[in-house]
């Protein structure tokens, strides 16, 4: 008799592949959890510190497995991730015959279009106008005030979500079509999706980082099962497997996670299509808030100290960047410039930069609370949609309130 978790014959003949392949599972499987898709189940009691997977080099999907007669048709420098996406929409049937049980048990396109703002109708992402409900890190827009541009270029990774992630694939895209101009759409979508959601950071020992970070990156069998947490991972490389330890006790029948990395929940929801319910990571951005209360001659004094954009407010309270952008707002400009030295504390008040921080977080508090009543009164087909958004706008009003509270104290 089968276990109530068994997920299936596919991915029980999908696993023995996978041990015929070199991948040593130890006290997991995959399993089907009720209401939750599939995971990765502890099939014993477990200890922390206990390896409960290795996955060799040789059993990892690289870019050195897909065919140099495929990757030569493509430009010097096209993405690891577009070449990807284009070998297992556009490669060849026999070389692709390899992996058809791993491919049996991936999510389906039905699972990507429940979950990924980016498929979803424009109804409910309404990207470029004033009536945005995704949250702003993800859609860069916001519904209770004219956002205004930024003075100076900063590199943030965890805001503008969408349209970072809608570039890339365009560019992939472009770059496929130009190779395989019959290329279908959707089974491309599809696959980029598989893609960007399943992948591993993957660098060889020694080898220098790409400048782009989505290059370094592989496929890994039978570990793309394990759902996220934001426990603290213990996961290594060391050039030949790939080895997962547990990182806490875990009982039989219980769920086995690791990290996907100490990412926020509007990263997680954009990319990967959750989030959680508590998570460690928890961050808001307060830029487009507060670059409206700046005039030009203050931003360009924050851009010179190398304190421009990137202001986080977590439930605890407001990180330091944003501390002093608060500060330029009431100081003269010699004092904050000694400041921001280290020279002199002469000129700051606490309880001024507390309630003008406060502010700002009441002001994202009020786009929260604005969009959840939008969202409690509308009907739509899309009702698991608007659900995830309704709760993922709750948690920010949440986070908000605790933030203003910390700030207090």
């Amino acid at each position: 008799m089968k276990p109530t978790w068994w997920p299936g014959e596919q991915h029980e003949s999908f696993t023995e592949w996978a041990i015929s392949q070199g991948i040593t599972p130890s006290g997991v499987a995959p399993a089907r959890f009720p209401g939750r898709g599939l995971g990765m189940i502890a099939t014993r009691n477990i200890k922390k510190g206990e390896t409960l997977l290795k996955v060799p080099l040789q059993a990892m999907f690289t870019i050195n497995r897909v065919p140099a007669t495929f990757t030569s048709k493509f430009a010097k420098g096209t993405p690891v991730h577009t070449l990807f996406a284009a070998f297992f929409t556009n490669g060849d049937t026999e070389d692709l015959r390899k992996y058809d049980l791993w491919r049996n048990t991936w999510p389906s396109r039905q699972d990507s279009e429940d979950s990924m703002p980016i498929v979803w109708p424009e109804s409910l992402r309404r990207l470029n106008t004033d009536q945005t409900l995704l949250p702003p890190s993800i859609s860069g827009t916001w519904s209770t005030f004219q956002k205004r541009k930024s003075a100076f270029p900063y590199d943030s990774s965890h805001q503008n979500l969408l349209s970072q992630q809608e570039g890339r694939l365009r560019d992939s895209w472009e770059k496929v079509v130009s190779v395989f101009p019959e290329t279908d759409w959707e089974t491309f979508l599809y696959h980029w999706l598989i893609v960007n959601t399943r992948s591993f950071h993957f660098l060889m020992p020694g080898d220098e980082a790409p400048e782009d970070r989505n290059d370094a990156m592989a496929l890994l069998p039978f570990a793309d099962y394990f759902n996220h947490s934001d426990v603290v991972d213990d996961v290594k490389f060391n050039g030949k497997e790939y080895e997962f330890r547990a990182t806490n006790d875990c009982d039989e029948g219980e769920e086995v996670y690791m990290s996907y990395g100490p990412h926020p929940n509007d990263f997680l929801f954009a990319e990967y299509g959750f989030f959680l319910d508590k998570n460690d990571c928890e961050t808001l951005y307060l830029d487009d808030i507060i670059f409206r209360d700046l005039n030009t001659f203050q931003q360009e004094e924050l851009n010179l100290q190398q304190y421009y954009g990137n202001y986080q407010v977590t439930s605890t309270g407001a990180c330091y960047r944003t501390e002093i952008a608060a500060c330029i707002n009431y100081m003269t400009p010699k004092d904050w410039q000694n400041y921001v030295l280290g020279y002199s504390t002469k000129g700051v008040d606490d309880k001024k930069t507390e309630t003008i921080i406060r502010e700002w977080i009441k002001v994202y508090g009020k786009e929260a609370s604005a969009t959840i009543a939008k969202l409690e009164g509308m009907t739509s087909e899309a009702d698991g949609k608007t659900g995830m958004l309704l709760k993922r706008w709750k948690q920010i009003y949440d986070l908000c309130q605790q933030a203003v509270e910390a700030v207090s104290c």
